[in-house]
């Protein structure tokens, strides 16, 4: 995420931005309407259902998570999903210790960069994941690349997944349209690692109060009942410049906090 901002906010901002992705699909594609059952299944999960979108039955939920109605289906308050990283559940990345490849494709040298400093940052923490960078999508565990043509249409800046089966959710996408045009490549890095992070199996730091990074009304993503285990030495509420706010400035550098290092080696 990232996310760096509050996405609702930035769909106009991303128009005036928008410069390279695939414009030639000419009309403006159409959200779907999102049914009760489903959003009634967001919310039960411990994801924040007043925002939810969804295109050609993909749910984008909570800013920058994309979860497919087919993953949903597969879900249960049970699975133990992952809360935010000053909490931990159980589906996260296992058989560790273990290297995740990650695979930048067809973007921008910068992309590239960022994606090395990120990379970085977690290794500086001595986990017992590894993250490695390779030249080689048949060798990557997370492919890094350009969002599908509509993720402008709806202001949507980027999307993350989180673990299945043990294995780190394998894609982010970046909307190019916006983030080439962020100057400030340790802030590139922090979105980037921000992504990285749900793809292990953090979520939001601010994830019971929204409004503490994005502005506005009090807005609890809740924990749904999934199980929030709360990390000894760790914040319970909202932490101050962790790199899994909900928002925040796209330019802006955020590297590991103190409370995100104890979170990070407790987790993994």
């Amino acid at each position: 995420m990232r996310r760096l901002m509050k996405l609702g906010a930035f769909a106009l901002v991303l128009g005036l931005l928008w410069s390279c992705q695939d414009s030639n699909e000419g009309q403006q594609p159409q959200l779907e309407e999102v049914p009760d059952e489903v959003l009634a299944q967001v919310a039960n999960l411990g994801f924040n259902a007043d925002e939810v979108k969804m295109y050609d039955g993909v749910l984008f939920i909570e800013g920058d998570i994309r979860i497919t109605l087919d993953q949903l289906e597969k879900m249960s308050p049970s699975d133990g999903l992952p809360v935010e990283e000053h909490y931990h559940t159980d589906n996260l990345v296992t058989g560790t210790p273990r290297t995740i490849n990650v695979y930048v494709q067809n973007m921008p040298q910068k992309y590239v960069d960022a994606t090395d400093i990120a990379i970085d940052r977690y290794n500086d923490e001595s986990l017992n994941l590894t993250f490695n960078r390779v030249s080689s999508s048949g060798q990557a565990d997370i492919t890094i690349r350009a969002s599908p043509w509509y993720y402008y249409w709806f202001g949507i800046l980027g999307s993350a997944g989180f673990p299945e089966n043990g294995d780190p959710y394998g894609t982010i996408l970046m909307t190019r349209g916006y983030y080439d045009n962020v100057s400030n490549i340790n802030g590139l890095a922090t979105t980037i690692a921000h992504e990285m992070g749900h793809c292990i199996g953090f979520r939001h730091t601010d994830y019971m109060d929204r409004s503490y990074s994005c502005g506005g009304s009090p807005d609890d993503e809740g924990d749904g009942g999934v199980g929030a285990n709360h990390i000894p030495g760790t914040p319970t509420g909202p932490s101050a410049n962790s790199w899994m706010l909900a928002c925040g400035s796209p330019e802006g550098d955020r590297p590991f906090t103190a409370d995100d290092k104890t979170a990070l080696g407790y987790v993994y």
